[in-house]
């Protein structure tokens, strides 16, 4: 286990495409290395007290963007956090910046087909409310991609293997990373 002792007391920011795990890996991840656990979605949902589709019908993306990327700001200066971004949080360069530098990132990169298997019921999910919500993954998964590879100091497939899975491999690439 990674503790602070070992000098590696970096927050921890988990990104990807909605399905990919960044919430339930998260939690784990946080009550493991006894830190904090934010989803920054829900910190928006809770700060408006309103859930995201609602914020997204009345401001839209753009309304929601700005409410996300200020949410961030402050985030990334609490110590000792473990944070699953929203999945379009890298969409704006100050947010990548801010993560990339504020922390250590991790991507957990699964394909379309794997995140539309995950999401296909959730309706709390607007960008996915579509007559063709697949396409619409597909299409976020080539747009997000790059931008999730360019901020990432850590990539991890996350389409099979349990979340506990992924939480033992994420501590072993940070004490690797640790070691350096």
């Amino acid at each position: 286990m990674i503790h602070e002792a070992d000098g590696c007391s970096s927050n921890i920011y988990l990104v990807g495409l909605m399905g990919a795990g960044k919430t339930t890996v998260g939690r784990q991840l946080a009550k493991r290395l006894h830190r904090r656990f934010v989803d920054s979605d829900h910190e928006i949902e809770t700060r408006t007290g309103v859930r995201i589709p609602l914020i997204f019908d009345i401001e839209g993306e753009a309304g929601f963007r700005r409410r996300e990327s200020q949410v961030l700001a402050e985030l990334v200066e609490e110590p000792n956090l473990v944070m699953a971004t929203g999945g379009g949080a890298v969409l704006a360069e100050e947010n990548r910046r801010r993560l990339h530098d504020n922390g250590v990132v991790i991507y957990l990169c699964a394909s379309p087909d794997v995140l539309y298997q995950r999401t296909r019921h959730d309706r709390n999910r607007p960008l996915l409310q579509v007559p063709d919500p697949l396409a619409r993954l597909a299409a976020l998964f080539e747009q997000r991609d790059p931008l999730y590879r360019e901020v990432a100091h850590v990539v991890i497939d996350s389409k099979e293997g349990a979340a506990g899975a992924l939480v033992q491999r994420i501590e072993w690439e940070l004490k690797q990373r640790c070691q350096r």
